[in-house]
């Protein structure tokens, strides 16, 4: 989709209504990263959309930390709130196969709703972070320098000098079309190819759903393979598979040997408090750097202590605890993309633009998908 240009009409829309509302920016930038990750499944679709968004703070004089920590967290957020993320399939089909019966659909019904009151929430907290530009000596001394001044104003970051052919518009609407094929199959599990009593997993549904798009997106949209492979979304994609798969493959290895043990020593907390479950998601994906290697790793750990199903799923925002120690490259990203240089990594490591609201989004997100969760099921 990014090869034939769909992404850069996606980030064109977006660009439109932050514009249009700059002033709501703290709230409206979240939302937009959010579902630009729903929709696509990863979070790294951002890099395009973040210095529109450091831009925009910039000129109405909004302190852009306030909306690009939060807009940060959100990409990320997302993870658990798309139908094509690994985390979600991965979480349907192991809790599936513990004899919790959910579906794609009845994951999102609740994560969607508590994530995105989990990051209003942080971005309510973020409207007044921080000095005001004119008020922030730090800054006011930057521009002084009249290679500084040049460096933050001199230069507009957009995508609506972009011209959008037919064929980006016609590539996003394939895309759309094959979520919801996937979405469909999900929602309706008789739908699925089945022989010999066992149906088609969604894994290899999502796959050869999303294969055959690319596939109509190549011969009518004219997207060149190799564009698709030198664009950013490819690139960082591979850095962060590279980057986190030796620490997901550790992880896992270290989990893995040491079961048993943990079984034990969590065994009577969590027949005490079944939501105590969460912290432990939340530590392991501090280590791992992956929500959907947190599902795989502790999601079997979990029902083999005895968790019902509803629980962990009204727990499943507790996945995302990557923010926590700031080396994700969606936050790496974001502090270079701030010419004001207000998003930072502090000077000891824990005390950086995306730890607030980071822990007030996830801790709201969990508490409201557990009440959902409880509600509902």
């Amino acid at each position: 989709m990014q090869a034939s240009g769909g992404m850069d009409w996606l980030i064109q829309i977006a660009e439109r209504l932050l514009r249009k509302h700059p002033d709501r920016i703290t709230f409206l930038a979240p939302l937009c990263t959010f579902f630009l990750t729903v929709l696509v499944g990863t979070g790294h679709v951002v890099y395009t959309l973040m210095p529109i968004i450091c831009d925009i703070a910039l000129k109405k004089g909004i302190r852009p930390e306030r909306p690009c920590g939060v807009a940060s967290i959100a990409s990320q957020v997302g993870i658990t709130c798309s139908p094509i993320a690994a985390a979600v399939v991965a979480f349907v089909s192991i809790s599936n196969a513990n004899g919790f019966d959910i579906t794609i659909p009845g994951v999102l019904m609740i994560s969607i709703p508590a994530c995105v009151c989990g990051l209003m929430a942080a971005a309510a907290a973020s409207y007044h972070r921080g000095l005001d530009l004119d008020k922030d000596p730090q800054f006011q001394a930057k521009l002084k320098d009249p290679a500084q001044y040049e460096y933050i104003y001199g230069s507009s970051a957009t995508s609506l000098d972009k011209e959008i052919p037919s064929e980006a518009k016609r590539a996003v609407y394939i895309f759309i079309a094959a979520l919801c094929v996937i979405v469909l199959f999900a929602a309706i599990p008789s739908l699925l190819p089945s022989w010999d009593g066992k149906s088609l997993k969604m894994n290899i549904v999502i796959q050869i759903v999303m294969i055959s798009a690319a596939a109509m997106m190549i011969i009518f949209c004219k997207a060149s393979p190799k564009k698709a492979v030198a664009g950013p979304v490819w690139q960082s994609g591979m850095v962060a598979v590279v980057a986190i798969y030796g620490i997901a493959w550790l992880a896992d290895t270290y989990f893995s040997n040491y079961m048993d043990e943990m079984q034990v020593m969590l065994t009577d907390i969590v027949k005490e408090y079944p939501w105590s479950i969460a912290f432990v998601f939340f530590l392991v994906s501090v280590l791992i750097n992956s929500q959907g290697a947190v599902v795989v790793a502790m999601l079997p750990l979990a029902y083999s202590l005895g968790i019902a199903g509803p629980i962990l799923l009204g727990v499943l925002p507790s996945v995302y605890g990557y923010f926590f120690i700031p080396n994700y490259p969606s936050d790496i990203a974001t502090v270079n993309f701030d010419r004001s240089g207000t998003t930072i990594i502090g000077k000891y490591l824990l005390n950086h633009s995306f730890m607030m609201p980071g822990l007030i989004c996830v801790f709201t997100s969990t508490i409201v998908a557990y009440l959902l969760s409880m509600l509902f099921y």
